[in-house]
């Protein structure tokens, strides 16, 4: 268990992120880093910067390094503490790979083939005429072993990742029978939805850091956030309502400012009888900021000690590793290897 915090009765819990840009983004924390620092006091939670799926897409090796030190940054700055939970880099762990060629050997072809998220991801690169990576073909089993190797119990999941994690639970039952009980098979872990966090200037899509104008990205500067906040698109009706169809914009808005308040939206909306959607705006905006400034306080002097932060991913690896391999020395004894 991570320092201080010995207590076997927690279920252990998996997740991680990957490391694509200098800034998270909003819907990044909302959906599913806020959650993982609320579970770090129930449960023996593991989180990692998942930099070997980042592969799927090409990068520079440069940016991907830069992306994943601020990546770790961040998980800490957002109240991941390494004396409750462990947070580590997935390729400081080499047991992540190794695993994950046992279970492609294990993994059906159309098992992999069947993925939604592959034919999707498959389909659009094939229209733009780029090529499609093996690695994209087979990470789902990448995936599976970031969770078995940690003899995961629950695994936080949108409805995207339920696939992935039925693949997780497959091969695990697959493994335990072919070569005796090794795997725990993990189960959902249902979180508190937030709600689609809807781009700020197109609110009938998903905001993405792809969409710079409608997209908030944490560590941007604080004027330039709250510049897009108080620029979101509404609509001429004149009213503060949860009318996701005729409101996007005005359901989104309150969608956030519900996350960052803890305050539901109808009593949010009942709040803003007769008041227009300035009002709104400038509320949304302040709830935003001030999340958001400490917590890029805390990210630049985590990033501004290098030797510090250094010292504090070996940590999380080192941690990581013990759990790691014991799993993989399990695996290596039932499969034959010596």
């Amino acid at each position: 268990m991570p320092d201080g915090t010995d207590t076997p009765t927690r279920p252990r819990v998996f997740s991680g992120i990957q490391p694509t840009a200098e800034s998270f983004q909003l819907g990044n924390y909302l959906g599913a880093v806020r959650h993982w620092v609320d579970l770090q006091a129930t449960h023996d939670a593991f989180y990692c910067v998942v930099d070997l799926h980042a592969l799927i897409a090409e990068q520079n090796a440069a940016a991907l390094r830069s992306y994943t030190r601020a990546s770790f940054a961040q998980l800490l700055a957002a109240g991941l503490d390494l004396n409750q939970c462990t947070v580590f880099v997935q390729s400081d762990v080499a047991e992540h790979a190794q695993l994950a060629w046992v279970l492609n050997c294990v993994t059906a072809y159309g098992e992999a083939a069947r993925m939604t998220q592959f034919k999707d991801k498959s389909a659009r690169a094939e229209s733009a005429g780029s090529s499609i990576s093996l690695g994209l073909f087979t990470y789902p089993v990448l995936q599976a072993a970031d969770i078995l190797l940690y003899q995961a119990q629950q695994v936080p999941v949108g409805e995207d990742q339920r696939q992935h994690l039925e693949l997780s639970r497959d091969l695990a039952r697959r493994f335990n029978s072919r070569y005796g009980t090794t795997f725990v098979e993990p189960q959902a872990h249902i979180i508190k939805a937030t709600g689609k966090i809807l781009d700020l200037q197109d609110p009938t899509a998903k905001m993405s850091k792809s969409v710079p104008a409608g997209n908030v990205a944490l560590m941007d500067l604080p004027k330039t956030l709250e510049k897009r906040i108080k620029s979101a698109v509404t609509d001429s009706l004149g009213r503060i309502a949860d009318d996701p169809v005729n409101q996007p914009g005005v359901t989104n808005l309150l969608t956030i400012l519900a996350a960052f308040t803890g305050t539901p939206v109808p009593a949010l909306v009942g709040s803003y009888d007769g008041q227009l959607y300035g009002a709104l705006k400038k509320d949304v905006a302040e709830a935003v900021l001030a999340f958001v400034v400490p917590f890029q306080e805390r990210t630049r002097a985590l990033l501004g000690d290098p030797a510090e932060l250094d010292r504090l991913m070996a940590r999380g690896a080192e941690r990581a590793r013990e759990v790691a391999g014991e799993t993989l020395a399990a695996v290596h004894s039932r499969i034959g290897f010596r």
